[in-house]
């Protein structure tokens, strides 16, 4: 049986450096496979998503895929494990999740779509605020409050928790924090989607959602795909180190979210939810 994937994969690579040539071992941000089944008490089975990751959390990942598209809260998730079906190959089990339902598999529109992500682009096909309007509330005001001086100190505070990315070099992050900057969770992967599902698997799973009183910081940009799961975990703010997309913005002033890209030193820009930035 094909080893279990970890997070780097280690290779022999020809550095160059002005004229000399130096053979070394270098460490690369795995990249793999993982395919996500549903399964029901009838022994009903489905294939809902294949996505490119970096192994490691891939039970939350499922989790956190399943509650961010609308599929499967975590009240309806009876178990998750490493697929044993015969028509895995042993050499693909580590790369093969199946989410045990308490119930039967959901039967909507959205399944159709067969969810084929990349670690670049996030699920395709789902760009819309119609799907979020029938299945999202707008994000409560609540009490969340942000300084600039929070803001600017979450790039490095997640910059230092990617231990993966000290190795690597080639990974996006996600961390979730609190209203005083303090991390509270943080996740790697190949693609920025994959590391937000992580942590809202995470949430999920450990029944801490909706995450009402944090502040997600993502490594790359602010896209669709990041604040429609932002916003089906109930999380009220988001920032990014680069810009956002023009529907991330949209989604955010519909839905009462406070979106920040740009966040680089002391400054970024604030598209929306200016109301929970405080200045000091």
């Amino acid at each position: 049986m094909k080893a279990r994937p970890g997070p780097t994969t280690r290779i022999r690579i020809r550095e160059l450096s002005g004229s000399a040539a130096t053979d070394r071992r270098d460490d690369l941000a795995t990249e793999e496979p993982l395919e996500i089944r549903l399964s029901a008490p009838d022994g009903t089975r489905r294939t809902v998503a294949i996505t490119m990751r970096t192994p490691g959390h891939d039970f939350e990942l499922a989790a956190g895929f399943l509650h961010g598209e609308g599929l499967a809260g975590a009240e309806r998730i009876a178990a998750i494990a490493y697929c044993t079906d015969e028509d895995v190959p042993p050499e693909a089990r580590y790369n093969t999740v199946t989410v045990r339902l308490h119930g039967p598999i959901p039967d909507l529109p959205v399944l159709e779509r067969h969810f084929l992500t990349s670690s670049a682009c996030g699920v395709c096909g789902s760009a819309s605020l119609d799907v979020l309007r029938d299945r999202c509330n707008p994000v409560p005001g609540g009490s969340l409050k942000l300084t600039p001086g929070v803001l600017y100190g979450l790039p490095d505070t997640l910059r230092a928790a990617q231990g993966v990315f000290g190795k690597t070099g080639g990974l996006h992050a996600a961390g979730l924090f609190s209203a005083s900057g303090t991390p509270v969770a943080v996740r790697e992967d190949v693609g920025r989607h994959n590391a937000v599902d992580k942590l809202v698997g995470w949430a999920a799973l450990t029944g801490r959602l909706p995450l009402a009183e944090h502040v997600l910081m993502v490594s790359g940009r602010a896209s669709y795909e990041i604040m429609q799961k932002a916003l089906a975990a109930g999380v009220p703010a988001v920032c990014a180190v680069s810009a956002p997309s023009s529907l991330a913005v949209d989604v955010a002033r519909e839905f009462g979210m406070t979106l920040v890209g740009f966040l680089r030193g002391e400054r970024c820009n604030v598209y929306a939810g200016q109301e929970r930035i405080v200045m000091e």
